[in-house]
């Protein structure tokens, strides 16, 4: 489908991440899903607005991660179907559709109202990075007001632009 001349494309992003982005700080699974996560971060945390297609699947940031298969996580035999399974209760608290765009300023005030720190052990039921705790810190962070940057040095990485656009965002 063809944009108007300068309307951004939208990042992807699964419904999980939603999530994430606001505990993130600077782990991952290689240097290169780091720095992809970090610019993803930076993006939904600056004042920039953006518009982002909210999925359930891969995104942007699963493209960066080594256990990415062609449409799939495949990290192990259960993997895909737990983390789906994370993105649909994402998607069910935030009442969200699948595939549909949203401004990135709704998608961080639904998870401002409707995500409490301790809700993180249902939604994300078996992740591993639940256990340190820094999930649970963003969430907190966000319901206080306090979310509108990152800890020092867990965003600023080599790629990230100024503008807020992140590398490799799908339209």
């Amino acid at each position: 489908m063809d944009r108007p001349v300068g309307e951004k494309a939208p990042l992807v992003l699964r419904a999980h991440h939603l999530l994430c982005i606001h505990g993130f700080q600077g782990m991952g699974y290689s240097a290169e899903f780091v720095a992809t996560m970090a610019r993803i971060v930076a993006a939904m945390r600056n004042s920039a607005p953006l518009p982002v297609r909210v999925v359930r699947g891969l995104d942007t940031a699963c493209l960066s991660c080594p256990h990415h298969g062609e449409t799939t996580c495949e990290a192990s035999p259960t993997s895909e179907a737990h983390v789906l399974g994370i993105d649909d209760r994402v998607l069910a608290r935030l009442d969200l559709v699948p595939g549909r765009v949203y401004e990135k300023a709704e998608l961080i005030r639904r998870t401002r109202e409707r995500v409490r720190p301790e809700d993180l052990d249902e939604l994300c039921a078996g992740c591993s990075w639940l256990s340190y705790g820094v999930c649970q810190e963003g969430i907190a962070r966000l319901r206080g007001g306090a979310d509108r940057g990152a800890p020092p040095g867990s965003i600023h990485r080599k790629g990230e632009r100024e503008d807020g656009d992140v590398d490799g965002a799908q339209g």
